[in-house]
């Protein structure tokens, strides 16, 4: 195998396993008056999805607000995450890829 032949075969074996950082925008009116027991519920739907997915695909975080919900997913790309809310009956308005993360720190 040439040298060429090398770097375009790593190259494409990087692109198959990057995977990207999502924010998702999930409108459920009363988000902030679930209970408990039923963010937990959720969250337990969700990772069962995920690992019956069999894919590389992470759930990080959640932030709930009083009539939304926003999800950090690390995934391949947008489709797996529409897949992930489909098998989950999760609504989904708006997928956003994270392109950079920046705090205080960045300042200096």
């Amino acid at each position: 195998m040439s040298a060429g032949n090398f770097d375009n075969n790593f190259v494409l074996y990087l692109k198959a396993y990057t995977m990207k950082k999502f924010i998702i925008e999930r409108k459920l009116p009363g988000a902030g008056d679930l209970t408990t027991e039923e963010l937990k519920a959720i969250s337990k739907a969700s990772v069962k999805i995920i690992t019956e997915m069999g894919k590389n695909y992470s759930w990080i975080q959640s932030f709930v607000t009083e009539d939304k919900i926003y999800c950090v997913h690390i995934a391949e790309n947008k489709e797996d995450i529409r897949q992930h809310a489909k098998c989950g009956n999760f609504p989904i308005n708006t997928i956003e890829e994270i392109k950079f993360v920046i705090d205080p720190s960045t300042a200096s």
